[in-house]
């Protein structure tokens, strides 16, 4: 769903009026109609009053059902790990981490090289 349809939907949820949403959210009125149109895509600024505004974060207004959830086949590794106890849980927890931070040190360098 777009941005612009969720909005829709939000506001008739919450049965308010374009310009009732528009007070609750601390934009103009115009600004809201031209979201809901899919005319014009509000800023970070506007995102972050919307969603405070209607109680929702921000991922539900701009990702899909689905579209942040870890693949297949790590959501089953995912909730195997889950049903381990804590302490291997957290070994881990601590083995991932040290590979993300190892995988974006290099990045990082890499980066850095190319700039030089």
């Amino acid at each position: 769903m777009s941005l612009a349809k969720r909005l829709i939907t939000l506001r008739k949820e919450k049965g308010l009026t374009q310009q009732q949403m528009a007070d609750v959210l601390g934009v103009h009125v115009n600004s809201l109609k031209k979201y809901e149109a899919g005319q014009a895509q509000p800023s970070l600024e506007a995102i972050k009053k919307i969603a405070v505004g209607l109680h929702v974060s921000t991922d539900f207004l701009l990702f899909e059902e689905h579209e942040r959830d870890p693949g297949d086949d790590l959501a089953l590794q995912l909730e195997a790990i889950s049903q381990m106890p804590e302490g291997e849980q957290m070994v881990i927890r601590e083995v991932l981490e040290s590979l993300i931070i190892k995988y974006q040190s290099r990045r990082w360098d890499s980066g850095r090289q190319a700039v030089k």
